[in-house]
């Protein structure tokens, strides 16, 4: 069976390589960025990286526990604080994860799938640049908002479970600074913050950058609602917010990420939505838990299972369909 993903996230790489493990050859991953990995965002800045998406994640799960073990031996991952549930990030920044991830997997970025056309031996998708491409299945892995735009751009039912996912936008500032600060115990701080703050890390006390470089996130709520201001005044706001941990007099330059679908305040509690058109087409990603979800909340190992499950499904079905 020949599969698309749309999304090259965790997600949809988590599922494209339960598919090739499992002896399904042809998957293509379709991806709009630059790089694989969605929230797995690394930029460098000046000699320095500094993550902007997730910046670590933790395990509570067996099917990630084994995955990680293997990572950590890999050397692609490092345990960075906590305990009872250690934080582990890429080790050299989260985006390295995923690259490494996307190794041996088919993946096309710069490559925004804007409609999809169901016919009789499967699907047709199209990408924005004109080009069309073939698939007798997809798993749409992007965020539920935008899945619902092209869903509907393809005039295909997208149901009430997926329009039902809300997301709260993140606002990022990766500070460069002139030295070092000491931030928290391990270079992480997300308690007792001014109301706003989400939380600040330290790339270099996290091990990744050479330069000093603190990412600061702003909570879900306070971007929300800024969201529609210029970037100058958000990052005005950052910087003021933030001034008792970082010094105005300490900052090189400021860059500012806007994250508009963040973290699924309503997610859907199964771990991927079958969209029942007459061909496999489903929908995953983080905001998709499993009814057991330990955390109950969007997160890393959420986009992972969410993925496992989906490439499961997707073989299954591919099984049925080549008897």
């Amino acid at each position: 069976m020949k599969i698309a993903i749309i999304g090259a996230g965790l997600t949809g790489l988590t599922a494209a390589a339960v598919l090739k493990e499992k002896g399904v050859s042809s998957v293509t991953l379709f991806d709009k960025g630059k790089s694989p990995g969605g929230r797995l965002a690394t930029r460098r800045i000046g000699e320095g990286r500094a993550d902007h998406g997730a910046q670590f994640f933790t395990v509570r799960t067996e099917e990630l526990k084994k995955e990680a073990d293997q990572w950590l031996e890999k050397g692609w991952i490092q345990k960075w604080f906590g305990d009872p549930y250690p934080r582990y990030a890429g080790a050299e920044g989260m985006n390295s994860l995923a690259k490494h991830l996307a190794e041996e997997l088919d993946v096309k970025t710069h490559t925004r799938i804007v409609r999809i056309e169901e016919k009789g031996h499967g699907f047709e998708l199209f990408a924005e640049s004109g080009e069309s491409f073939q698939a007798e299945a997809i798993l749409i892995t992007i965020p539920a908002p935008q899945a619902v735009d092209l869903l509907t751009a393809s005039r295909i039912r997208a149901g009430h479970e997926l329009a039902g996912i809300r997301f709260n936008p993140c606002f990022v500032a990766m500070a460069s600074l002139k030295k070092d600060l000491s931030i928290g115990s391990e270079g992480h701080i997300d308690s007792g913050l001014p109301e706003g703050l989400e939380r600040i890390a330290c790339q270099s006390e996290k091990g990744i950058s050479i330069e000093p470089i603190v990412s600061i996130y702003m909570t879900g709520e306070w971007s929300a609602e800024h969201f529609e201001k210029q970037d100058e005044e958000i990052t005005s706001l950052i910087l003021d917010k933030v001034k008792e941990y970082v010094p105005m007099e300490n900052l090189n330059s400021v860059q500012l990420k806007r994250w508009r679908y963040a973290e699924a305040v309503q997610p859907y509690h199964r771990p991927f939505l079958d969209l029942r058109t007459k061909h496999p087409l489903l929908a995953a990603g983080d905001a998709f838990l499993r009814e057991d979800d330990p955390a109950g909340r969007t997160r890393f190992e959420s986009a992972f299972l969410s993925g496992m499950d989906a490439g499961e499904e997707l073989y299954e079905r591919a099984k049925t369909r080549d008897k």
